[in-house]
């Protein structure tokens, strides 16, 4: 199951906001659309955020009539913009729009018709080198696990989150190929509920004994001893390991904590901000209100006018968090000098 492809000169998605019901496919030829597409978590997760980033940038350029570089640069940098405006917190996105201007920039010489054919490449490219990360990330973080364990994980960070097999779900098929997973328990993830829609909707079809729970519930499970180990994606890990993932699993790292249960990340390469010393640095999406009060009620939630906070993210401190599974390798803590290693060996600046 691809979540985004190029495919007959368009992009082609999976709409993940009609599933469980329904499995539509979205092809799409233009910036706007994409961008829509990204702030609507049509396509979501940050690995696949940031392919939709790259694609959208080439879509929004392909039919440019600059003459020369200097227009051409220009342009790309307007339409990089106002694609970055989507979405703020995802790592991948804005480093994938400026792996293409990068890209574009290392080929000046060349008229803009030849440079919009290097920025598919890099874009393309990209869509490869993710799926590359979601395998080595499963490999390495499988080796963690020991025999028939009971796994809890939050969101959705699996094939439909990325252009592979996942970052965190990645690691729990390979677990469960290896027979190292008996069940995995899956939060609904509150409001949007990509752990019940989503999660739940992968598991299943790849054979995964999974049981959804409410995300309240993560407490009691592990103090009845119901869970052995917890694993979640990131959108965005700073220098000093500190991890922006889907808000509600920086309570999960605490409850781990207290419970003395293996509180993992899992994430490639591409998810780190190296210019960031901590996750005070990360910016924090939020996103509508209805998504609270309203989304997949059949009456409103809260009585009119309720004033609703909702951040789409939390950060979870490194101190909490056992281990991060990288496509490069497990780093433990403490982590400040293994991701600084991680950034050189990356080719980070």
């Amino acid at each position: 199951m691809r979540s985004i492809e190029w495919k007959n000169g368009k992009v082609r998605i999976i709409d993940q906001t009609k599933l469980p019901g329904k499995l539509v496919f979205l092809d799409i030829s233009d910036i706007g659309r994409m961008r829509e597409a990204i702030k609507q978590l049509k396509v979501r997760g940050a690995p696949a955020i940031g392919v939709a980033g790259a694609l959208g940038l080439y879509l929004g350029i392909k039919n440019s009539r600059a003459a020369g570089y200097a227009s051409f640069k220009a342009e790309l940098g307007r339409k990089a913009d106002y694609l970055a405006s989507s979405r703020p917190t995802a790592k991948n996105l804005f480093g994938a729009l400026s792996r293409i201007i990068r890209a574009a920039e290392e080929h000046s010489e060349l008229p803009p018709e030849k440079i919009k054919k290097v920025i598919l490449n890099e874009a393309l490219a990209i869509i490869s080198e993710d799926a590359a990360s979601c395998a080595g990330i499963s490999v390495n973080g499988a080796r963690l696990f020991k025999n028939r364990e009971r796994v809890l994980t939050v969101c959705n960070a699996g094939a439909l989150a990325t252009a592979g097999c996942g970052t965190a779900l990645g690691v729990i098929y390979k677990a469960h190929a290896l027979g190292k997973i008996a069940k995995v328990y899956s939060c609904e993830t509150r409001p949007l509920l990509q752990g019940a829609r989503l999660t739940c909707y992968e598991l299943r079809n790849n054979g995964v004994d999974v049981t959804l729970i409410c995300d309240n519930m993560a407490a009691a499970l592990m103090a009845q001893g119901k869970i052995d180990r917890v694993i979640a994606g990131a959108d965005r890990i700073a220098l000093n390991g500190d991890s922006a993932n889907k808000i509600g699993t920086y309570s999960l790292a605490v409850l781990a904590h207290y419970h003395r249960i293996p509180f993992y990340i899992a994430a490639p390469v591409s998810s780190f901000d190296f210019s960031l010393c901590s996750g005070a640095g990360i910016p924090i999406e939020e996103r509508d209100p209805f998504e609270v009060t309203g989304m997949f009620f059949r009456s409103p939630a809260a009585p009119p006018g309720t004033k609703v906070y909702n951040p789409a993210f939390d950060v979870t401190p490194a101190g909490l968090i056992t281990a991060i599974i990288t496509d490069r390798g497990v780093l433990k803590p403490p982590y400040p000098d293994k991701i600084r290693r991680l950034a050189e060996t990356a080719g980070a600046r």
